[in-house]
């Protein structure tokens, strides 16, 4: 009988429960589908007595992630305890140096230290595997170093944080308020320890220097990431930009340009008919374009116990089928420092603000956008009471540095009332 593949697993949280009982539950049809079973020998967490949901008689326990690493008896090292440094790297460098294979669930560790990671299980013959650190159960690593391999990768972008997603389709169909639905979207658990990670972009933007290292054979470059999250982001945005077709997400983007690698996690309005716009509460979407084969979109639960457990078992399977690939996509020792772009491609804006109630305002903004090479594709004025008027533009393309230097010469017009909101529209 070929011996089983034997597993470690640090972390007994939502996703490492819920890979012990797909491990549990489903044995006889893993073990047909690897060509051979895949078993536990040892878990560690921060308490024995928790009650997780799921039997953990049999396996052996280990205090410290890191002795656990370095057990005879595991082949694979599960890494699922979080954290970009202390006890998750730690054992993960120890599992590598006893000759492990290691699937993690870790994002933050990899965009910090996902160079170095790599090129230590490439020299010890080991693998990373890291499907569940991005969008959930949406094979999207598998399908970027595997599915797409005979591509240049031109663009890859998404919605890759189901939290952020919820609290902007929740504003626009509740109409609510940002601070509510936050303190909503709190009471629910869909936030972080820490909230500025999922609302700030922090989260998504980890995902995204992922994706962007394997799309484009770059180092990870989580420090040269844009990252704007969507507290700024009201209930004006939301309904006014519905009014012009368009949603508001929380959109990254990375993309190979001639200035440069562009990475951004910023609010951008998107079509309301594209795939994108449609993206409902917490689900997940990416997309991913290269030569060959065009645009795919990928979407699906970006988290959850279920989802992440089954990314995570996507990964062991691989490594009990015997499929080696390097971890992000090609030898570490062949990815090149990103150079980071200093200018962003040119894209078309969504302007919202308040003008005084004053002949000739509106003519002195258009004058003065037009004084910095930016033509307007549309205007929409609404009702307006006192002495303000609420107007919208949509831009023809521009670059944003003309943007920002026609927006820092409003308040020199003196009809501005309010600061104004400029948001990016991104074609999809």
């Amino acid at each position: 009988m070929t011996s089983p593949l034997r597993l470690g697993i640090a972390g007994l949280g939502t996703v490492g429960a819920g890979v012990v009982k797909i491990i549990r539950a489903e044995a006889e049809l893993l073990s047909a589908r690897a060509g051979r079973p895949v078993t536990i020998s040892a878990v560690s967490a921060r308490s024995r007595d928790k009650d997780r949901g799921v039997p953990l008689k049999g396996y052996a326990w280990e205090d410290d992630p890191v002795a656990l690493a370095k057990r005879d008896d595991v082949d694979v090292f599960v890494e699922l305890m979080g954290g970009s440094d202390g006890p998750a790297k730690a054992a993960t460098e120890a599992a590598l140096a006893a000759g492990k294979d290691v699937v993690t669930a870790n994002k933050a560790m990899l965009a910090l230290h996902g160079q170095a990671l790599a090129e230590q299980a490439e020299a010890e013959g080991r693998v990373i595997r890291f499907e569940a650190a991005v969008a959930g159960g949406i094979p999207v690593v598998k399908s970027l170093t595997e599915g797409l391999a005979g591509n240049n990768m031109t663009r890859v972008m998404g919605v890759m944080n189901g939290t952020c997603n919820y609290i902007l389709t929740r504003m626009e169909s509740a109409g609510l308020p940002y601070d509510e639905v936050f303190e909503e979207a709190n009471k629910l658990g869909y936030l972080e320890a820490d909230p500025t990670l999922d609302v700030g972009g922090i989260d998504a933007g980890h995902k995204l220097a992922l994706l962007a290292s394997i799309a484009f054979g770059t180092k990870v470059d989580f420090g040269a990431m844009q990252l704007e999250g969507i507290e700024r982001i009201s209930i004006d945005d939301i309904t006014r930009a519905a009014d012009m077709g368009y949603k508001v997400k929380l959109l990254g983007v990375a993309q190979m340009t001639g200035r440069g690698l562009e990475q951004r996690m910023s609010p951008c309005l998107v079509p309301a008919t594209s795939p994108l716009g449609q993206l409902e509460n917490a689900t997940n979407m990416v997309v991913l374009e290269g030569d060959q084969v065009g645009q795919i979109v990928l979407r699906g639960a970006g988290a959850g116990e279920g989802p992440t457990a089954s990314a995570v078992l996507s990964d062991v399977m691989d490594i009990a089928r015997g499929i080696r690939v390097s971890t992000f996509g090609r030898p570490a020792e062949t990815l090149v420092p990103a150079t980071a772009a200093n200018e962003l491609q040119p894209a078309a804006y969504y302007l919202r603000m308040d003008l005084q109630d004053k002949p000739g305002a509106l003519a002195k903004i258009a004058t003065l956008l037009g004084e910095h090479g930016i033509s307007i594709d549309r205007m929409r004025q609404y009702n307006h009471e006192m002495s303000t008027a609420p107007v919208l533009i949509v831009t023809h393309k521009t670059t944003k540095d003309a943007l920002d230097a026609a927006l820092d010469g409003f308040g020199a017009t003196g009809v501005v009332a309010t600061p104004p909101v400029a948001i990016r529209i991104e074609e999809v």
